[in-house]
């Protein structure tokens, strides 16, 4: 019980209870506020890991068909020479 004043001691006790109360939830308040942080840095964490996963078949795909693309072009061009040199047209 605080010691006397010239306020209500009825209210004083229930100031300084109101206090404690808000001095004891301040560790639980901290710890939902790191978990929340925490929580968001990996769900962003793991959203910019799917996106660049996306991004790099994409890019994969697009060197595939430039290999592609490069190995049947190789194979006409030498046909057509080929071609060429063995009707005598050159």
């Amino acid at each position: 019980m605080a010691f006397p004043t010239a306020l209500n001691n009825q209210i004083t006790d229930s100031v300084s209870q109101v206090n404690t109360k808000v001095l004891g939830d301040a560790p639980a308040v901290a710890m939902g506020n790191l978990f929340v942080a925490t929580s968001q840095a990996l769900s962003n964490a793991a959203h910019n890991a799917t996106n660049n996963q996306q991004q790099s078949y994409v890019v994969m795909q697009a060197a595939t068909t430039q290999g592609l693309s490069t190995l049947y072009s190789v194979d006409t061009a030498s046909t057509g020479v080929v071609t060429t040199q063995i009707l005598g047209l050159s």
